[in-house]
């Protein structure tokens, strides 16, 4: 799933108003991987996106420490609705 540049130019993160940008394959494996195994670290108690669902792809702030899934092509820029990513 590509989201179109000038889409991407526009986008920020609905906390910080960072910049977001698309997660590259090796951090969209490792969340997948967690998301697999129940292991995936998410803000909200009730996500408004399907979490049982496969990462098709995750909007990353600019201070990579938050992620935001797209689902269906739609973003889903909830604030409470990110994805934390460790540096692990």
């Amino acid at each position: 799933m590509s989201i179109a540049p000038e889409l991407l130019e526009l986008l920020r993160c609905p906390q910080t108003g960072q910049r977001l940008t698309v997660a590259p394959p090796e951090i969209l494996e490792k969340l997948e991987a967690q998301r697999r195994i129940g292991t995936l670290c998410l803000e909200a108690a009730q996500p408004q996106w399907n979490p049982g669902e496969p990462l098709e792809t995750v909007l990353i702030r600019e201070d990579g420490r938050v992620g935001y899934p797209v689902q269906g092509g739609i973003p889903i820029l909830l604030p409470d609705h990110g994805i934390a990513i460790s540096s692990r």
